[in-house]
Order: structure tokens, then C-alpha cells, then sequence
């Protein structure tokens, strides 16, 4: 069995790593949708790239209600969640504070169910950094930024092999 580490390395937003002791850590379990429709997928529009919309999932909250919060926060969209996709985690900091955060990522394939496509529900903090979501083509992947600390092409793949 491997020890638990008593340090780790964390990346901010443009890769610059730092070393935090493990115990400096917040645990952070977040969960992201994967919408694909007609050759395009949903993404948040974040800094000059992308991110699958998604987030935190607060205490006491059910994967599946965290997952349609976030999609509509981050989307103005309303989706059910399907299967997932993939689970991977990894140790980030925050932008905008000065927090490492471990985190255990969960992907789902979702579907839109209503809504439209809003900046209304952004908090404070992606008022900062996002802007109006997209509905970007599948061909495009390759040549845009996308945030994330998992292959987007991968999350991709394996949806839409799951779809």
C-alpha cells in the first residue's frame, strides 16, 4: 500500500506549480456535464478558452442536483444527467484565493432538457473570468484552450461512445 503524501504538487490556471503540504489541502469533489448536440458540444466560456460547465458539489447535495445546478449557472441551460462518463481528480489552486484544493472530478454525459443560453445565474466570483457559454463544433476541440485538468478530447471520445 503506498503512503499517503505529505506534500503535493498543485497548478494554477496557466500551469505554474506549487508545492503545498497535503494537509494545507481543501477536499473539493466537482462534477461537470458533457452536452453534446448535433457535432457541438456546451462549454463555458472562461478567460480566452473553455471549461465543461460544472463545479463544486456542496455538503449534503446529491451528484445529480450539483450537476444541474452548475449547468444551469454556468449555461442558463437545465439538463438531465446521464451516464457517467469518467472519474480522475487532481490537486489545483483556486483562482482568485489562495487555496489547494484535491479534487475528485465526475463527468457525466447530460442532455438539455430547457432553458436558454445565459450569463444570469454567474456568482460573483465567474462574473470575474466567464462569459456567455457556447456551443462550440467538435471539429474545433483540438485548436481551442480548454481549462481543465483531464483531456477534453478523451471526456469527448468517451461520450459520445456512450451516447
Amino acid at each position: 500500500m503506498k503512503k499517503t503524501p505529505t506534500e503535493v504538487t498543485c497548478y494554477d490556471i496557466k500551469g505554474t506549480a506549487f508545492q503545498v503540504a497535503s494537509s494545507q489541502l481543501t477536499f473539493r469533489p466537482a462534477v461537470y456535464g458533457v452536452v453534446i448536440e448535433n457535432d457541438n458540444i456546451l462549454l463555458s466560456k472562461q478567460w480566452d478558452g473553455y471549461d465543461f460547465p460544472g463545479g463544486g458539489i456542496e455538503l449534503g447535495e446529491l451528484t445529480e442536483d450539483a450537476l444541474q445546478r452548475e449547468v444551469k449557472e454556468e449555461t442558463g441551460l437545465e439538463v438531465t444527467v446521464g451516464k457517467l462518463v469518467q472519474a480522475s481528480s487532481s490537486f489545483f489552486k483556486l483562482p482568485f484565493k489562495n487555496t489547494f484544493v484535491h479534487s475528485i472530478h465526475l463527468y457525466y454525459a447530460c442532455e438539455v432538457c430547457g432553458g436558454e443560453l445565459s450569463t444570469e445565474h454567474f456568482d460573483e466570483q465567474e462574473k470575474k473570468y466567464a462569459d456567455m457559454p457556447e456551443w462550440v463544433s467538435l471539429s474545433k476541440i483540438p485548436s481551442i484552450t480548454v481549462y481543465s485538468s483531464v483531456n477534453a478530447r478523451e471526456i469527448i471520445d468517451l461520450t459520445i461512445e456512450k451516447l
